[in-house]
């Protein structure tokens, strides 16, 4: 068993509260620039400090004035965009606890949310969530009010102007201490069963982000005007606590509504961080490598990759990169490099990425393309990070050091424990599910297999339910598989099966963006789809290519012998994926039940 812990750098005053932060700021600097918002000209228009704090307290005073008490539940179903922001303060400043629904949730899943919440009230983006709510409104009998954002945010505004000063100012503290009042119920993806909601207080949530943006993120919002885009859905946990890192850091925060317009936001935006799941960077990198090759530079692009990993592999020798590394690197930042820098604004030099475990050469290449992926890791039990590696002290392939305050334990059986103030108190009004996630000393109970090495950095290897156990006796940890076949530019998603099998399988889906120059450069009809070539021998040939690379990271026992590639993709609307886009295999396993068994037969 072998434990590390870091002392926390910042304590929680029990008379702690989310919402102080809102009059902090506007009293210390309220010109300073607290967040830009898209303005109708599709600009971005600067909130200060000032402007955050008025537009909050009027909406707090029209929640209290419809009736929203303390710990009261509040739900949320929206995209990412400014108002989730305002509202989550406001509810805050009223002493009321936010409940996020994710916006590609089903109607039943809404349903289920604000029922076992007993949410008082709903706050909905736009009508067709609004109808959705609607259609179960006679089913719940806590719910009193449903908004929608426009107009529904001006009419509570303006409900609440006999509200007074004081009311609002006893509505921050009448929630209760710091380390038991809530600020939040967070409902699980729900893989195995319903959704269970974890409770985070304004504690939990303070102490994660004053000490991680007091530590190991310290250099990533050190520069003058630091901010971010973000883009990751505000209902999971990851981008909800940099949100509030954020604000409480003093960095400038911005919303990307719609992924469509990713790209041109974050060229206008221009961040100097951004942070996403390690998809986003995959894609990233198959796009770039894409591109490449349809514009007949494939090989210089494959070049500048390997430039990139051997200059980023040299940074952490005792000698560094030689001068030929360095007069190749040179040229490839300006050949490649700083396109890829431009795709993101052109200021981003830092990234910080969770959810999942990325690939170490994606790590390597994109520090040696000048932006730097800080990886870490968290779940929404631990109020999202437990580690995380820093600016100044990176081990890549590792998740980093558990953040100040936080300990993190290897049980004998490989299962990484965690204990600190960001742990959360347990689920709501499931005292059997809580009591089940921690040990008899108080340890929760991750569900990860993990390694902690001499420095203190934490290696996760897998999932404890996911590890497949195949036919001979041999354990096989299926992410190692799957993350390093999702570098090839042709898999979109794929996942390792084998559980009680003689031997390891994988199911593969091909990326509809790089289908279509894959068709070009074979001479496939521009019309063939995934059904029609899924069989193909040159498409197999290059599925193929990917399994063998995936290969080289494990034994011969742990390879994959065999593959089907499926004729569709795996997607969240049809429940495959997650909101933080990770396999959620009890599902995949019943869709492609029939496909797993061909792979046996």
């Amino acid at each position: 068993m072998r434990e590390y812990s870091i002392p926390a750098l910042a304590d929680i005053p029990a008379t702690a509260s989310l919402a102080d932060m809102v009059t902090r700021r506007a009293a210390e600097q309220p010109s300073a620039v607290a967040l830009r918002r898209k303005a109708a000209d599709g600009g971005w228009e600067n909130v200060t400090t000032s402007q955050f704090k008025d537009e909050v307290q009027a909406l707090a005073k029209g929640l209290i004035a419809a009736g929203i008490g303390p710990g009261d539940r509040v739900a949320l179903m929206s995209h990412t965009r400014y108002e989730w922001t305002l509202v989550d303060y406001a509810v805050w400043s009223a002493g009321a606890v936010v409940v996020p629904i994710y916006e590609t949730s089903s109607p039943e899943q809404a349903e289920w949310i604000m029922a076992d919440s007993a949410a008082r009230a709903v706050i909905v983006e736009n009508g067709a969530f609004e109808t959705m709510i609607a259609d179960a409104r006679g089913r719940l009998p806590a719910l009193e009010h449903l908004w929608q954002m426009h107009p529904g945010l001006s009419d509570l505004r303006e409900g609440g102007t006999g509200v007074s000063e004081d009311t609002l100012a006893g509505r921050v503290r009448a929630a209760g201490p710091a380390g038991t009042a809530l600020a939040t119920v967070i409902y699980t993806s729900g893989t195995t069963g319903r959704p269970k909601g974890c409770q985070l207080t304004h504690e939990n949530l303070l102490a994660d982000v004053r000490n991680a943006f007091m530590g190991p993120l310290g250099g990533v919002g050190s520069a003058p005007g630091a901010s971010t885009l973000l883009f990751l859905p505000l209902a999971h946990v990851f981008a909800r606590i940099i949100e509030v890192g954020c604000l409480e850091a003093g960095l400038i925060l911005g919303h990307c509504p719609d992924m469509d317009d990713l790209l041109p936001d974050l060229a206008s935006f221009k961040p100097t961080f951004v942070l996403a799941v390690p998809r986003v960077f995959e894609k990233v990198y198959n796009g770039a490598e894409q591109r490449a090759a349809a514009e007949g530079k494939g090989k210089i692009f494959g070049r500048a990759a390997r430039t990139a990993v051997a200059y980023s592999r040299a940074l952490d020798s005792a000698k560094g990169p030689g001068l030929a590394l360095r007069g190749e690197h040179a040229l490839f930042d300006r050949l490649v490099y700083g396109k890829m820098r431009a795709a993101l604004g052109g200021k981003a030099r830092y990234a910080v990425s969770g959810g999942a475990a990325l690939a170490e050469r994606l790590g390597h290449f994109f520090r040696g393309a000048g932006i730097t992926i800080l990886e870490g890791y968290g779940l929404t039990e631990t109020t999202a990070a437990v580690s995380v590696n820093h600016p100044d002290r990176q081990k890549i392939g590792t998740v980093g050091l558990p953040i100040p305050g936080v300990a993190v334990r290897i049980a004998d059986d490989g299962e990484v424990l965690i204990k600190g103030k960001t742990v959360s108190p347990g689920y709501w009004r499931n005292d059997e599910a809580t009591r089940d996630s921690v040990t008899g000393d108080g340890w929760y109970r991750s569900g990860d297999i993990g390694e902690i090495d001499d420095e203190g950095f934490l290696t996760i290897t897998g999932r404890k339910k996911e590890i497949i156990v195949t036919a001979s006796g041999k354990n096989v940890s299926p992410t190692i598989l799957e993350d390093r076949l999702r570098t090839h530019a042709l898999v979109s998603q794929c996942m390792v099966v084998g559980d009680g099998c003689p031997y390891v399988g994988a199911l593969v889906t091909i990326d509809p963006e790089a289908f279509g120059p894959w068709k070009e450069r074979h001479g496939k009809p521009a019309d063939a789809t995934v059904a029609d070539l899924r069989e193909d021998p040159g498409l197999l040939a290059d599925v193929q290519a990917a399994v063998d690379d995936a290969n080289n990271a494990v034994s011969r026992a742990e390879s994959i012998r065999r593959f089907r590639v499926l004729d569709v993709d795996f997607t969240q609307e049809q429940g495959h994926l997650s909101a933080k886009l990770g396999i959620r295999r009890a599902v995949v396993a019943k869709d492609f039940a029939d496909e797993i068994d061909a792979l046996y037969s």
